[in-house]
């Protein structure tokens, strides 16, 4: 395989904004009162939880940790990769990559074959779209019906079509602004359209997988599909447009990154970085200016669509970009069903919507809000699910509490509810109104003393334990005098995953506990590093994502950001999260240059691990017509396509054994 110089570069758009300015550290005044510094970085190591405290006990220091033997006491049986940077994605050796669905591949029966050169609007509406992200994978029934049992040989599978990378999309552009400054309407359109997600029925046979082609669940969500808005936010005077004089209809949905399921059998994705769409003067003249610039609104963005397509404009539809930033139902087994904005979750930069039940049966959904120095979120529904009657769930969603977190320098946890009337949230603060509190959940945030995270992405519920994870991939702008108990590390470019225990074992508990399960980067060169005592020296990862868990509870994780933080490929790393094993994590899968990798899942059967393969190729520079890498085709004719991919043991075993 070739092995490539590691960009230097960040991605062309990531958020490297602040869009909280002077965040809050209610934690961090705590900790500056009572511990110095020194004392402060020793407490947060010290608040692991017991189970973890144990199994690192006779644990040496994180520079001496050394290459451990391939399985020591981790109870996954592969021989781990090394790091390296290449062309092409690598997996564990025993295992297969299977590409599944590439960018433009065609979903319907009347839809065109893929021709780089030959894009349109309407075509790609048709087509697979760009940048998947975030996957679920469905039963090929409704659940909760008596269509049939599980299948491990299909699926109904939802994936998130996050962001388009103009440069690599079209020729003849070139790169970075370049690139921007040369976009027509037509390519805008195209892009607009590569938006949304991805509704797919994929089968294996003979041991391969593949999507069908023209299959009766196959449908494509864009940034032109009509979406009823819903919740408190609805109708509020903020969301209300030319086109919808109501506020409660919208078109479309961007930016969608991670996501969730509820228990009913429907997806629930989530809108993040809609700011890059929106521009001009407005953003800094207007009476809203100050709430642009909250969710890093800006006159000039990195996307050129307010040149082109008049709703983005900001001068012209100054409410549009409150209509965005919010969690979107979609009912996979409808086709013609219409999505739904769900407001009483709240607007911010959603990483992931994930559920668990209440020891009452109502639903809880955890989010992170992807940018440095923001805020967890969780939403407890007003009543629990009923499991034998879907219809009754339909609107489950619009009416709970909405509350953050504020984590604690002795270890605990307080989920602050966002309702209006309670503390700040009044009239006095320019709160009339709930729908005003979720459209502004980050001010309203900010106001209770939430507390500021190091880039939050994915929340899951480890299904064996019951714990929740919380990912928090780097926050390169904390400084000594902002580290939190819960964000121990200043200017932390690699990292770490919180581990919260609900009190009583119920989500819908007002406090909790929490420990750091893992702080990320290279043993022995990055300050703070806390791995497994035989983590290897191809095991440690940077910049953590998305995690997923297989059926015994085991942690899969994802990274973004590793070859511009550490000088590493982004990979799939995987480590127990209980026994012997805890924490160590081993390198499993590698992807091609300029590529990170997305939503990890796995069949119930553990026997295939879907991974979505985002912008392959994206190191600045790089063009559509010169890109570093060619996967998933390596054909000279094709530019590098965001793909599907799956992976399964060539034995037919056990993912990783």
């Amino acid at each position: 395989m070739t092995e490539l110089p590691l960009p230097r570069d960040l991605p062309e758009v990531e958020d490297t904004g602040l869009s909280n300015p002077a965040p809050q550290r209610p934690i961090g005044e705590m900790i500056a009162e009572r511990l110095s510094r020194r004392g402060a970085l020793a407490g947060a190591a010290a608040l692991l939880l017991p189970e973890m405290a144990a199994a690192q006990a006779p644990a040496p220091r994180a520079h001496d940790v050394g290459n451990a033997p391939d399985a020591g006491p981790s109870s996954l049986g592969f021989t781990e990769l090394r790091h390296r940077y290449s062309q092409r994605d690598t997996v564990a050796e025993g295992h297969e990559i299977q590409t599944l669905i590439r960018w433009g591949d065609p979903l319907f029966n009347d839809s065109p074959a893929f021709d780089p050169l030959k894009q349109t609007a309407a075509t790609q509406a048709k087509q697979f779209g760009y940048n998947c992200d975030y996957i679920a994978v469905m039963p090929p029934f409704v659940p909760g019906s008596a269509q049939g049992q599980l299948q491990a040989d299909r699926v109904v599978m939802w994936v998130n079509h996050e962001y388009t990378n103009t440069n690599l999309m079209f020729p003849g552009l070139g790169s970075g602004a370049q690139a921007r400054a040369r976009i027509t309407r037509e390519q805008t359109e195209i892009e607009v359209m590569a938006h949304g997600g991805s509704v797919v029925e994929v089968r294996r046979q003979n041991g391969r997988w593949s999507y069908v082609k023209g299959a009766r669940l196959n449908r494509r969500i864009t940034g032109e599909t009509p979406m009823r808005i819903s919740g408190p936010a609805a109708g509020n005077a903020r969301m209300k447009t030319a086109a919808d004089p109501n506020g409660t209809l919208v078109h479309g949905m961007f930016n969608n990154c991670a996501g969730g399921f509820t228990p009913w059998g429907t997806v629930l994705t989530c809108e993040e970085n809609f700011n890059f769409i929106f521009g001009g003067d407005a953003a800094e003249t207007s009476d809203q200016a100050a709430a642009y610039r909250r969710y890093g609104i800006v006159k000039a963005p990195p996307y050129a669509w307010w040149r082109h397509l008049e709703r983005f404009n900001l001068d012209k539809h100054p409410n549009e970009p409150n209509r965005f930033g919010w969690v979107v139902e979609i009912d996979p087994y409808d086709p013609t069903s219409t999505p739904v904005k769900r407001t009483a979750l709240g607007r911010f930069k959603h990483e992931g919507c994930n559920h668990v039940l209440a020891k009452d049966g109502r639903v809880v959904l955890y989010s992170g809000d992807d940018e440095r120095n923001e805020f967890i979120y969780r939403f407890v529904t007003a009543r629990p699910w009923d499991a034998n009657d879907r219809a009754k769930n339909k609107d489950l969603l619009d009416e709970g509490t909405l509350s953050v977190a504020v984590f604690a320098a002795d270890g605990s946890l307080r989920w602050l509810p966002l309702v209006l009337g309670e503390g700040p949230l009044t009239a006095e603060n320019n709160f009339h109104s709930q729908g005003d509190v979720v459209i502004e959940a980050r001010r309203a945030a900010t106001l209770l003393g939430a507390t500021p995270m190091d880039r939050p992405e994915d929340i899951e519920v480890n299904p064996v334990n019951g714990k929740v994870y919380v990912v928090l991939t780097n926050n390169s702008s904390r400084t000594a005098d902002t580290v939190n108990a819960a964000n121990p590390r200043a200017r932390n470019l690699h990292g770490h995953i919180l581990e919260l225990t609900p009190t009583g074992d119920d989500h819908a508990a007002e406090t909790g506990r929490w420990g750091i399960f893992l702080a990320a980067g290279k043993p022995g060169v990055d300050a703070g590093t806390q791995y497994h005592r035989a983590t290897s020296t191809d095991g440690w990862l940077s910049c953590p994502d998305n995690v997923a868990f297989d059926s015994k509870g085991r942690m899969w994780i994802a990274t973004d950001g590793a070859p511009t933080a550490a000088g590493i490929a982004d990979g799939l790393y995987a480590a127990d999260t209980a026994g012997m094993g805890r924490a160590l994590t081993k390198l499993f899968y590698q992807a091609p240059a300029g590529a990170e990798v997305c939503g990890p899942v796995l069949t119930h059967d553990d026997k295939t691990l879907f991974l979505a393969i985002q912008h392959p190729g994206e190191e600045r520079g790089g063009t559509f017509d010169t890109p570093s890498t060619r996967w998933p085709d390596f054909s000279p004719t094709m530019p590098p396509r965001p793909s599907v991919i799956a992976i399964v043991k060539k034995d037919g075993g056990i993912i990783g054994s």
